[in-house]
């Protein structure tokens, strides 16, 4: 009978470490304003989580910051009044728990009985009656508590006020269907290495062919010559050839930016604000170029010199600010590529931290820093050359908008139209075939430019716009 109880009480660790490491995270995020790919991987070696156990806590964390308002407001009519901050773990432990019961398939006794085991993990153990008081309380209560849920706008959409506001107003037609897709969890897309198959003389079919006989089964994209969806997202150490630089994982709509520039063998671009690299190495495998890598933060630019080095590419690193001109060395560009600092509105379905560690009053400090690097690169652009301005933002002001002011304050830029590959075989029915990814299904003020929504099964949200300058 001991023997038994040791291995019924292993079990129960096992399962409440998940639960333990996904509350550690949210309070990270959600208390100390840190973003989820911080801390995640610091509560997966916290609580010490093998590979099954962090896709738990992945899973846990991500899903309880997309329906954050609506297991918030769960909390508030189970609890009497809210914990004090020396035991507000346990808060964001009552969440997971919450998010389990009411949104996963996991078994309500599992859900329950390790999610109260996590609170001797997280050393509050004497609130193990509290949490599974709260847990059992929404299990009698949970039909009753989402009919009351579902009457509550400013609750059932999950996003915060500031941002539904510029939704409802930029997309009267469309803010809806964004904020559906925020809520999803997206593909996998991969962007296979256009030298990689000039080199073994393959096709992209060649490759999906690879991919299937390993059961990993995609699906092409048409207008995106390198790019495959994956039906079912895998490890990426499962893909044929990742290792030696044969394909890497990037959304569609990034993988639009590099098609976009122009470049012609021995050209000189600038790829500012760089990092993590994606649209770095994807000029580079199309294109016979010299490219500079430029990016404020160093931690990320490391990552640029480690994608690069896997994909056998290389261009010149710097580490440096987008709106100055100290590191420039004086020699014009003859295209630049401007992934501007943003407020990231178009990839909250991979982000959903964005929604609570983003603020108002942001987006006027970004549209501000936004103008003088836009500004500062414009100088060191050549004459006849390309700029293309491209944020993963959704909002009219980061993106069409932007554009429209800098065409009012340099006569010397000619704006290109650019239209968006064929994408309606990837939009999901109930959105509607071309709704997101064509100027002329968009409101006026997208016109400028080609704004992309992000989509369920399909791309995230992005911008893209093309200037030409003059030549004396």
């Amino acid at each position: 009978m001991n023997q038994a109880r040791t291995g019924e009480s292993k079990k129960a660790k096992s399962g409440a470490a998940p639960r333990a490491a996904a509350a550690y995270a949210l309070q990270q995020v959600l208390q100390h304003q840190r973003s989820l790919n911080q801390a995640l991987p610091e509560a997966v070696a916290k609580f010490k989580l093998d590979a099954s156990d962090k896709g738990l806590a992945q899973a846990v964390a991500f899903g309880v910051l997309r329906e954050l308002p609506s297991l918030e407001w769960y909390v508030s009519q189970l609890l009497d009044k809210p914990l004090k901050s020396k035991v507000r773990i346990v808060h964001y432990l009552m969440l997971v728990g919450l998010y389990q019961l009411s949104a996963m398939r996991t078994a309500s006794h599992a859900a329950v009985s390790a999610s109260v085991e996590a609170t001797v993990l997280v050393r509050q153990k004497a609130l193990k009656g509290l949490v599974n008081a709260v847990l059992r309380g929404f299990q009698r209560q949970q039909h009753n508590l989402e009919t009351q849920l579902a009457q509550q706008a400013d609750k059932r959409y999950n996003h915060p006020g500031w941002l539904l506001k510029h939704l409802q107003t930029g997309y009267p037609e469309h803010w809806q269907s964004i904020v559906e897709a925020n809520q999803h969890q997206p593909p996998m897309w991969l962007r296979v290495n256009q030298r990689y198959l000039n080199q073994q003389r393959m096709q992209l079919s060649d490759y999906q062919a690879q991919l299937s006989a390993l059961g990993i089964e995609s699906e092409a994209a048409v207008g995106l010559p390198q790019a495959l969806r994956l039906k079912q997202a895998c490890d990426v150490t499962a893909l044929p050839g990742f290792a030696d630089g044969a394909v890497s994982v990037q959304d569609a709509a990034a993988q639009y930016a590099a098609q976009l520039v122009p470049a012609q063998s021995g050209q000189r671009v600038l790829d500012a604000c760089a990092a993590p690299g994606g649209k770095t190495a994807h000029l580079l495998e199309l294109y016979d170029i010299e490219v500079d890598a430029l990016d404020i933060e160093q931690t990320r630019l490391a990552r640029v010199s480690e994608n690069l080095a896997r994909l056998h590419l290389s261009a010149r690193i710097i580490h440096a600010d987008a709106s100055t001109q100290d590191w420039w060395d004086g020699a014009l560009y003859d295209h630049i590529l401007l992934d501007a600092p943003c407020s990231a509105t178009g990839v909250i379905r991979r982000h959903p931290d964005i929604k609570w560690l983003r603020q108002a009053a942001d987006i006027a400090n970004l549209v501000t820093l936004q103008q003088q690097i836009f500004s500062n690169m414009w100088q060191l652009l050549k004459p006849g050359g390309t700029l293309i301005y491209a944020t993963c933002s959704v909002l009219p002001h980061e993106n069409a908008l932007q554009v429209v002011a800098f065409l009012e304050q340099h006569t010397d830029a000619e704006l290109i139209p650019c239209e968006g590959p064929d994408m309606a075989h990837i939009v999901a029915p109930e959105l509607g075939a071309g709704t997101a990814n064509t100027p002329t299904a968009m409101p006026p003020n997208t016109q400028i430019g080609l704004q992309w929504l992000p989509q369920i099964d399909g791309h995230d949200g992005f911008y893209y716009a093309v200037l030409r300058k003059a030549v004396n």
